[in-house]
């Protein structure tokens, strides 16, 4: 059955404009280098504000994925907006079914792409058009894991080759549950605790395809001392513990050999194949200001984050970074070469 969805378009006329047009280019900053070698980035002043200057996503907790033809989309508070590559909004799902999308997927389906989500207040996962914005699956705390009225919060989902799906339940019990690409429940693993096969707080997770067979990346946050990232297989066994000391690990994304990790802290560090990290981006030197929600875009310096809590890399290796952010802050990293 198709489910009701509210789908909004913004009209390109005015979001096209340069900002110097409106008056606003004389007031960016210049644009900061950062990172070491191969993994050495300038950021894009400007990028996703809308004419009149000020965020166009509004108070955010969520992720960023980019579809094929390089559109970005990033989820808010208000719902998920979608940017051209050069920062302009070309279109929206606003309200109802796609606020509060704690983290978000995209895959490419048959000749579609869907954005799969974990949406942590709603307590569910969902899965859309990524063009239509139609509702295809929605995937609740399954009665069938046995688990009892226990507090359903996800906060991150990925999705595996064969289309099975990966949700994890990490402002709650932590497990992660499985489900088929149908949405019917295989299993469950994981549990709460700060030991080695434990999660205090599976907060992010993705598909890390660097290794064949793939196996599931996630993110620790609140591991102690300090974060860290695991390797579990699609079959829910405990690999490794990849890297400690990350702070507060929020997300991760892989291209290639290279994965993406934000840290709450405030900075974005890169792994490579071996784990080992290559750049540290936007780091917060104030310990304020690091892992702070309430930055106003005012107080916003150029290269230098605050919550840093999605990331995702586009098909040239650019960084698109999200904060965790009262005014609503994305942020492009090109790649230099």
């Amino acid at each position: 059955m198709m489910k009701s969805f509210v789908f909004a378009c913004v009209s390109l006329s005015m979001l096209s404009l340069p900002l110097a047009t409106m008056g606003v280019e004389k007031d960016l900053p210049n644009a900061v280098r950062m990172g070491s070698g191969a993994m050495t980035f300038d950021t894009v002043p400007g990028w996703g504000l809308r004419p009149d200057g000020n965020s166009a996503i509004g108070p955010c907790h969520g992720g960023v994925v980019v579809d094929e033809v390089g559109n970005v989309y990033t989820s808010s508070q208000a719902g998920v907006f979608v940017f051209s590559p050069d920062g302009s909004v070309v279109q929206s799902y606003l309200g109802g079914d796609y606020t509060n999308l704690h983290d978000i997927e995209i895959r490419k389906e048959g000749e579609h792409e869907f954005i799969y989500g974990a949406r942590n207040q709603a307590a569910e996962g969902i899965k859309f058009n990524a063009h239509s914005g139609e509702v295809v699956l929605r995937l609740p705390l399954p009665e069938e894991a046995g688990l009892g009225k226990v507090k359903f919060s996800p906060t991150a989902i990925t999705v595996a080759a064969n289309g099975d799906i990966y949700l994890s339940n990490g402002y709650a019990t932590n497990h992660i549950f499985k489900y088929d690409k149908d949405g019917k429940y295989l299993m469950h693993f994981g549990t709460k605790g700060n030991g080695m096969k434990e999660f205090n707080t599976a907060h992010g997770m993705t598909l890390d395809t660097r290794y064949e067979p793939a196996r599931l990346l996630i993110c620790d946050r609140n591991h102690q001392p300090k974060g860290r990232l695991l390797h579990y297989s699609l079959e829910g066994e405990f690999i490794e513990e990849v890297i400690t000391g990350l702070g507060m690990p929020t997300s991760v994304a892989v291209q290639g050999d290279f994965v993406s990790v934000p840290d709450l802290h405030g900075r974005l560090v890169v792994l490579n194949k071996t784990n080992t990290i290559v750049a540290v981006l936007g780091h917060n030197p104030d310990p304020g200001k690091g892992r702070s929600y309430n930055i106003p875009q005012a107080q916003w310096v150029e290269g230098v984050f605050s919550g840093t809590h999605g990331s995702y890399w586009d098909a040239d290796g650019n960084l698109y970074v999200q904060d965790w952010n009262v005014a609503g802050r994305i942020m492009k990293l090109v790649r230099v070469r």
